[in-house]
């Protein structure tokens, strides 16, 4: 047993309550806890990295009987981006959470998140996905409302009934998931499947799952959610629900039941093509109309988590490792963003673009940050974002998808298009008088956008330097935990699980 894995979930879940307590002797005590949970979290992920597969049975239980923790290529990219983004938004918190009061309920709602995120990348049974999705969906609900203005109330309520329906949807098809199969366990549920012929009932399960994490993927047209929670959540959170919860609770947890559970079937292959080209297209046309920068990027949200659908429903090889990059950046370069918008609203008091401009000026490191990571997501080499757009298109075309690779070539067209609105209308042009003495942000801030940028960055260098040994080391164990489905019907993830 892999002794490490729980500790991902209990540090940040046992630090949750720890530091509430120990916010009762001084405010401050929160910040270090903070600080140094998402430090150790993010440093397990790391050591983790081309780990081979592993499991963690709970209490000495042995699979199907017991509760499992399961390690593989795709849960250790997963954790990596989750753990990562989590530690640099925490230091982000540092200064920008000052100007809210109660900050030690902030972090400790942010180390549930975390903590549930973990779990549910981690959960090897179906029952336990659907608890710590719900730990982090709570947490995240509360945390979009976390300013209780009017509209931070609205969204996050708005949420809260949407998640909620999300949520049920995906305890239906677990329901009946266990009806037809007797298990929980998900390799046991597949082993199980393996030797069934399809039912209806089998069926409406994965119509259930499917409605229920694209709803938390905020996949249209299950995206309401999504362009209203986004904007009004404090910064770090902006940059968590976008870079990493979508991807966590509703990616991550639809490829695994799809792929690695029931199947992949080429019924649910044309579903998530369908809703990937449908995302990539909305999202990208409603973004070019905003004027609330934080507004447009949740828009944009939309339509790269439908780049990311899209390719893993073509189901090859190309198409997963294309998908799983396209996730890996995305969850940077958008983080990135919505810190940097936060920058921008924290020294301006605004974030509409119709009274910015000029801010080049006044704030030059976050005018620099916000251009790497709007070049990186509208696909300009060579930033990273390039690099997985093109996997992407070059997946669709070597699948006999011209239609969806032309129809990805214009959407990084479209995606351009909004963000050189936003650069010209906040950081260049004419400074409004309004803002004639703003200053650049805190440390901090600084350092957790400048470190987003450069990774950006260099990401792109490592994979046009490197891009055979960049692959097999971060994309090759993820594509290939997800190919295990479609070529062996999951054999690999069950005998890792279960034994041969």
């Amino acid at each position: 047993m892999n002794h490490t894995l729980p500790l991902l979930v209990g540090i940040p879940l046992g630090m949750a309550v720890l530091t509430l307590m120990l916010s009762k002797a001084s405010a401050r005590i929160a910040d270090i806890t903070a600080f140094l949970t998402t430090l150790v979290t993010a440093g397990i992920a790391f050591t983790l990295v081309g780990a081979p597969v592993s499991t963690y049975w709970m209490g000495g239980w042995f699979p199907p009987f017991g509760i499992s923790l399961v390690f593989d290529g795709l849960t250790s990219i997963m954790l990596l981006i989750v753990n990562l983004v989590a530690f640099l938004a925490i230091i982000y918190s540092l200064s920008y959470m000052e100007k809210y009061t109660a900050k030690p309920k902030f972090y400790s709602l942010f180390l549930l998140m975390v903590a549930g995120m973990n779990g549910v990348v981690l959960s090897g049974d179906l029952f336990n996905l659907f608890v710590f999705l719900e730990i982090a969906s709570i947490a995240s609900y509360a945390l979009v409302g976390f300013g209780v203005e009017h509209q931070e109330l609205e969204a996050s309520f708005k949420y809260l009934i949407l998640g909620t329906f999300a949520s049920t949807m995906v305890l239906l098809g677990i329901g009946i998931t266990y009806s037809m199969t007797g298990s929980l366990n998900m390799a046991d549920v597949a082993n199980t499947l393996k030797g069934m012929p399809s039912t209806t009932s089998m069926a409406f399960a994965a119509g259930a799952f499917i409605m229920g994490f694209s709803l938390k993927s905020g996949l249209v047209p299950f995206h309401a959610w999504l362009p209203d929670a986004h904007p009004s959540a404090p910064a770090p959170i902006s940059a968590m629900l976008s870079g990493v919860l979508i991807k966590a609770l509703g990616v991550y947890a639809m490829a695994r039941v799809m792929f690695n559970v029931l199947g992949a079937a080429p019924i649910y292959m044309d579903i998530m093509l369908a809703l990937g080209a449908l995302s990539m297209v909305v999202g990208g046309l409603l973004a070019v109309g905003q004027w609330d920068m934080k507004r447009m990027f949740a828009y944009s949200s939309i339509s790269q988590v439908g780049y990311i659908v899209l390719a893993l429903g073509l189901g090859t090889h190309l198409g997963m490792i294309a998908a799983i990059f396209h996730l890996l950046n995305h969850s940077i370069f958008k983080s990135l963003l919505f810190l940097s918008t936060g920058s921008i609203e924290h020294a301006t008091g605004t974030k509409n673009l119709r009274k910015l401009g000029g801010l080049g000026q006044k704030m030059p490191v976050t005018a620099t940050t916000t251009t790497i990571g709007a070049l990186s997501i509208s696909g300009v080499p060579p930033f990273n974002g390039f690099f997985s757009k093109l996997l992407i298109i070059l997946a669709c075309a070597q699948a006999g998808q011209w239609f969806l690779a032309a129809l990805a070539t214009a959407v990084s067209v479209v995606t351009l298009v909004y963000f050189l609105k936003a650069m010209r209308f906040s950081l260049f042009g004419e400074l409004p008088k309004a803002l004639k003495n703003i200053k650049e942000v805190p440390f901090p801030m600084a350092f957790s956008v400048i470190t987003l940028a450069v990774i950006c960055l260099g990401v792109g260098i490592a994979y046009l330097v490197a891009g055979p040994a960049f692959t097999e080391i971060f994309l090759q164990p993820a594509a290939d935990a997800l190919m295990d489905g479609i070529r062996n019907g999951s054999s690999s993830y069950i005998n890792a699980v279960l034994g041969g």
